[in-house]
């Protein structure tokens, strides 16, 4: 055929638009990923300030209360459109309307931290992939981006703010595509999610971030006994999952039907919580929990350790403390799959690590990005356990997850609801 062919043109016009999307993808995303793990390095390092200044400083606790009410008020004066954060990060991926305010980033940052360091039991994911996504909405300004673009920078953003804060790339990569919708993922943005998620995480290794290493061990040979095992602790697992999304629903929606301005909620929850605490010893339950996440995959723990890390944690979320919701339920998974290993008869740091992931892939309905999250913090060994234990705990979990936003794109099982 000729030079100037139809089918030849087609190829060169073909070969210069994907040269041109490559570029763009690269080159937006690796921004993205720098901006958001700079800015996970510096919450992560506040946060262990934080941490630390609170436990050598027990009688913190008692600012929790006035901490709340600042964190509401703050809120209600400056961050009314951006107090739904993760939900308004997919609400403006499935249908852009507004560019997210860069206020989002100082707020959740400051609002976390400030819960941390007075004792409310939050995590730090939310405040990640907040940051992440409006440090990457920023980008829309500047570059002129058209809606499609934008998305892409949004997904970019959340990949890297969920890889940086907890070190698993592939993860945070695919987070950021199953998180939308259950039932669908969003590949058109697979590959600014992957390079985003992969360098962000780099960047913040580069500052010098740390990530908590947990000790598995050697993992055992698949059995019958243990994929049955994991069919009936995933069941558990997604059960779990879906009861802490349905009471930290509930609660905040009680708060908010009872009390009408918005700063009494903390300042009343921040309260009870507080007195609790203090007069219970319940210190074990506040804060990210790293330290007993730990002792999971060590030795026995109190069987009731994971319900109340789910109750501090629905009280606090619930009264409107900021953070986020997956560490929490990586403690609850975890102590809980310690609290059935006996029963079932599997070793304590194989179903701590398991139900780790598990719990939150039932209540987030991301099982694929949690088995992958096994996998990086875990070793691959411990992948089919994972993957038969987080589906089950997905298909389990029912629609309803952490997430009011996340969208039901194909029913999970016509028993589900």
């Amino acid at each position: 055929m000729g030079e100037n062919t139809p089918m030849h043109l087609f190829s060169r016009y073909a070969l210069i638009a994907l040269f041109k999307y490559l570029f763009k993808a690269v080159a937006l995303a690796t921004l993205v990923a720098t901006l958001a793990g700079s800015a996970s390095a510096l919450f992560l390092f506040a946060l262990d300030w934080a941490t630390q200044t609170r436990e050598a400083n027990r009688w913190l606790i008692w600012g929790l209360p006035l901490a709340g009410f600042l964190v509401g008020w703050l809120y209600l004066k400056f961050g009314h459109h951006v107090e739904a954060g993760n939900n308004l990060l997919i609400d403006e991926i499935h249908d852009p309307k507004k560019v997210v305010p860069l206020r989002m980033a100082p707020l959740v940052l400051g609002g976390t931290v400030v819960s941390h360091l007075f004792g409310a039991s939050v995590g730090r994911e939310g405040t990640a992939v907040q940051m992440g996504g409006a440090l990457a909405d920023q980008l829309t300004h500047f570059f002129k981006l058209n809606p499609i673009d934008r998305r892409m920078v949004l997904m970019a953003g959340i990949s890297a703010g969920f890889a940086s804060v907890f070190g698993t790339p592939l993860a945070g990569a695919v987070f950021a595509l199953e998180v939308l919708a259950i039932g669908r993922m969003r590949l058109d943005a697979l590959l600014p999610c992957v390079i985003a998620a992969i360098v962000a995480d780099q960047v913040g290794l580069l500052w010098g971030v740390q990530h908590t290493q947990y000790e598995v061990g050697l993992v055992p040979q698949i059995t019958a006994w243990l994929l049955s095992a994991m069919v009936l602790a995933g069941a558990v697992f997604g059960l779990t999952g879906k009861l802490f999304a349905t009471g930290t629903h509930a609660l905040s929606g009680l708060m908010k039907k009872h009390i009408s301005y918005a700063p009494l909620r903390p300042l009343l929850g921040g309260a009870v919580i507080a007195a609790v605490v203090m007069w219970g010893n319940f210190d074990r339950y506040i804060g990210l929990g790293i330290s007993v996440m730990v002792e999971a995959f060590a030795h026995p723990l109190a069987p009731t350790d994971f319900l109340g890390k789910m109750a501090f944690t629905i009280a606090s979320l619930g009264a409107g403390f900021k953070g986020g919701e997956v560490t929490p339920l990586f403690y609850i998974g975890a102590t809980l799959g310690n609290a059935m290993a006996p029963l079932l008869d599997v070793p304590f740091a194989l179903l701590a690590a398991v139900g780790f992931v598990a719990v939150f892939a039932g209540a987030a309905n991301t099982p694929i990005a949690s088995t992958l999250m096994a996998m990086e913090l875990f070793g691959a060994e411990i992948g089919v356990f994972a993957a038969l234990a987080c589906v089950m705990s997905y298909v389990c979990s029912g629609h309803a997850g952490i997430y009011r936003a996340q969208r039901v794109a194909h029913r999970k099982t016509d028993a589900t609801s």
